[in-house]
């Protein structure tokens, strides 16, 4: 059994390789010096970095299709033959674009890609170039060594993730989706990272699940007038009213499969018996026993509703005809009529409300053979990791890629020491990944990738 060089040992002998750890790192690096600020409503180029991509995948003998809504706006998407032909056919997928930086801020210039002190730095370290980094990385090591896959892989790096994902996922699902002919589940980001739960307890949450996006635009209508005279039809006093009341509002509690088995197996671990359909049973309770693995379940135990926008008047003494805010709202899987019913008591007769952006809730099976697959390939290079379910409070591209039938779940590993909090280096400052954490998450990924089977496709005997 050979070590490798961050640590771990390597149960497969020396499965990934020197290059493929160099190359990781290097392409984290120069993915992030490629600047794709996406700053929404079409302000964005993801054409340099597909390009760069494009280019890693052609040298390892595939052949990317580059594909644009919009110009600049290019999606790279590739597919690795596997050896089992009845398998179906997996997606892995990572979006090329980043949220704004503002330098300012930064102790190192966020599109520096610098690497200090076994430290990859710069916007898209964790969200998500590292794994669009990890993928290349695996894929180029195959074509070198002559490995194939046990099933067929789809690899999509997409634009527009950052924002509506139209010239992204999007786009690619509702225009090319026989690209994806055959693929059953995808796996993508937001999993797979090392959650320290205290008492030396590592946890490795896998999403298999995502709440819906519901963000609205919220309207109130008035009579505008001077601001010095007795107004009851006042469209800013309506809307302010409307959004305290859904910034105050206690949404029920309303456990998904995901949240449940997510519960059973974190009180399992923390030695806490969890009677989940007991009558006198209190998520909140439960939550107050877990520690710090409350926060993987917190958010997503119920909807939310949080204003984030307001817009009214032009002057001090003027009273507006109307005001506008926003609402950035989340739903469970299975919650959007609730959700829908209750903005409508809440937002009152003065106030009406639309969807400015919307997308489903998305839930996916923690029986499946792929979790199973994700778990063991976690566990083989951290045996001493738990590996749990959870259901991410936002959302992914797998929103847009399960109108194909598309299972999705997250899954982009790393190892990260205590004291490194991943959670807030999203669209965070300072965003960095240790180089340690990367050589970990190309050999977890490679394993992964290699060994999952998949069910069969539809037609196919096992």
């Amino acid at each position: 059994m050979a070590d490798s060089a961050d640590g771990t040992a390597d149960r497969d002998g020396d499965a990934v390789d020197g290059q493929a750890l160099d190359e990781v790192v290097r392409f984290t690096s120069d993915l992030i010096r490629i600047d794709t600020t996406n700053r929404g409503g079409g302000d964005c180029r993801e054409r340099p970095a597909a390009e760069y991509v494009a280019e890693r995948l052609a040298e390892a003998g595939l052949e990317p299709v580059l594909l644009e809504r919009s110009p600049g706006r290019t999606n790279v998407v590739a597919r690795v033959e596997g050896a089992d032909p009845g398998a179906a056919a997996l997606l892995v997928h990572g979006h090329l674009d980043v949220v704004p930086a503002e330098p300012a801020d930064w102790s190192r210039h966020p599109f520096s890609g610098e690497v200090e002190d076994g430290v990859v730095w710069g916007r898209g370290a964790v969200d998500m170039k590292n794994m669009d980094a990890m993928v290349l990385a695996a894929v180029r090591q195959w074509a070198r060594t002559g490995v194939r896959p046990r099933r067929d892989l789809v690899l999509a790096f997409t634009a527009d993730e950052e924002a509506s994902a139209i010239d992204g996922s999007g786009f690619l699902a509702d225009h090319h989706p026989g690209l994806f002919e055959g693929c059953t589940e995808g796996v993508s980001e937001s999993g797979a990272f090392t959650f320290h739960a205290g008492g030396g307890m590592r946890l490795y949450p896998v999403a298999a699940g995502e709440r819906g996006t519901a963000w609205l635009k919220l309207t109130a209508e008035g009579k505008a007038g001077h601001g010095s005279k007795v107004n009851r039809a006042n469209a800013v006093s309506r809307l302010a009213a409307a959004v305290a009341r859904i910034g105050e509002h206690r949404w029920p509690v309303r456990l998904t499969d995901t949240v449940r088995a997510a519960l059973t197996e974190l009180a399992a671990l923390h030695g806490i018996e969890a009677r989940l359909d007991a009558p006198d049973f209190d998520v909140d309770t439960l939550l107050s026993k877990l520690g710090p693995s409350a926060a993987l379940v917190e958010p997503t135990v119920r909807n939310s509703a949080n204003p984030t926008m307001l817009e009214a008047g032009y002057k001090v003494n003027v009273i507006p005809g109307n005001a506008v805010g926003y609402v950035d709202g989340r739903v469970v899987p299975g919650g959007e009529a609730e959700f829908r019913t209750t903005m409508d008591r809440l937002t009152g007769p003065e106030v009406s409300w639309a969807y400015d952006h919307g997308e489903v809730a998305l839930q996916a099976p923690v029986d499946a053979p792929v979790y199973t697959a994700m778990r063991d390939a976690i566990e083989r290079f951290d045996p001493d990791g738990h590996v749990v379910p959870y259901c991410m409070s936002g959302g992914t591209d797998a929103k847009q890629f399960s109108r194909l039938g598309i299972a999705g779940y997250g899954f982009s590993p790393l190892k990260l020491p205590e004291g490194f909090d991943y959670q807030a280096l999203f669209h965070g400052v300072d965003e960095r990944v240790p180089v340690a954490a990367l050589h970990f998450g190309v050999r977890v990924l490679d394993h992964f990738l290699r060994a999952s089977t998949g069910r069969p496709q539809p037609g196919v005997s096992g």
